[in-house]
């Protein structure tokens, strides 16, 4: 009786990680990325920042570059 639930837990055991093996990998980088569209297209909606507008390049770079100044370590300490 101890031998068929020895072979019984190795068997469950077994399966349990068969299981655990197949699941795909969940990469939230491949949905986010919209190859089709231009980062600078954007969307109009109330998350966007000031004096941006959606298709102007010029302005896209502007204020990502006003946002990287404002992470930057060195001209928060001035």
């Amino acid at each position: 009786m101890k031998a068929f639930f020895k072979t019984l837990g190795f068997c469950f055991a077994v399966a349990s990680l068969l299981v655990a093996c197949s699941e795909p990998p969940e990469i939230a980088a491949k949905v986010a990325k919209r190859p089709d569209v231009a980062p600078y297209m954007g969307a109009n909606n109330g998350f966007m920042t000031k004096g941006w507008t959606p298709g102007n390049q010029a302005s896209w770079t502007e204020s990502i570059d006003k946002r990287n100044q404002g992470q930057n370590e060195y001209s928060r300490i001035k």
